[in-house]
């Protein structure tokens, strides 16, 4: 296994602490018992080895790979759209502070607002298609990651303006020199938490807007209209898996990006 981590140092399961297993395995044990003994109902709850079988012939159904590919061209679409809007938001925001009392209480109050409630507004304007899908994603991840990098910007201290006074920094200095490099921590976890949003809002725009496009959500859907719970088991543990994947790149990206700190 140490052969295995240092072949591949930056692949997202190097370095995976095993007794995080314990307790999926503990779960997985408990549920073959109680189908075994008929704690539950045999013709709705399918056994652990029958939802093995039910992924493994989803696994090479014609419209996995398409699923898969599509979930995560609209995630990552979305994402950076997202990011970047927020990113820029952020770094204005933090910058100007008109700017600030003139946009943040809009924001703030924007904020209140659930996201699937704007869904009958964006499916209005842009349909059903992969547009509206992203559109909702980019929203979903734009206010973590506006918020985090606002913070983080107001968060550098006057002794670093003063550094950069002095070495007479033009304004584009000023922000890629010295504020993004001193928010990025702040920066980067809020583009770790719209990362998650960003997949929250992935599967969501999937069920919400499912009769247009491939998608993992789909997964659940068919197996909920064929009252398939093992089809349903699946597509849950598919999405979770997936999901934790894209945390564990983020958090991996995040420890490379930010290498240059050292550490406390």
């Amino acid at each position: 296994m140490s052969t295995l981590r240092k072949a591949l140092p930056g692949f997202p399961l190097s370095g995976f602490d095993y007794r995080a297993l314990v307790l999926p395995v503990f779960f997985v044990a408990f549920w073959a018992l109680a189908h075994g003994v008929g704690w539950v109902d045999t013709r709705l709850i399918p056994s652990p080895l029958g939802v093995v079988k039910t992924a493994w012939g989803s696994i090479f159904a014609e419209d996995f790979l398409p699923g898969l590919w599509g979930s995560l061209y609209r995630d990552v679409s979305g994402f950076v759209i997202g990011g970047l809007f927020g990113v820029a938001t952020g770094v204005a925001l933090g910058l100007s502070r008109w700017l600030d009392a003139a946009f943040n209480p809009a924001l703030n109050a924007l904020k209140q607002i659930s996201l699937f409630a704007w869904l009958p507004l964006i499916t209005s304007w842009f349909g059903y298609d992969d547009g509206a899908k992203i559109l909702f994603i980019a929203a979903s991840t734009f206010y973590p990651v506006a918020v985090n990098t606002f913070e983080g910007v107001r968060g550098v201290t006057r002794q670093h303006l003063e550094v950069a006074r002095v070495f007479r920094f033009s304004r584009t200095q000023l922000i890629f020199r010295l504020l993004l490099p001193a928010a990025a921590p702040r920066i980067l976890t809020g583009l770790q938490m719209g990362l998650v949003f960003a997949w929250l809002a992935t599967i969501g725009s999937e069920f919400l807007l499912a009769n247009w496009g491939n998608g993992l959500g789909n997964i659940i859907i068919h197996g909920r209209e064929a009252l398939d719970v093992g089809l349903v088991i699946w597509g849950l543990i598919i999405v979770g898996i997936v999901g934790s994947l894209l945390n564990r790149l983020a958090r991996r990206a995040e420890s490379r990006l930010l290498g240059w700190r050292g550490t406390a």
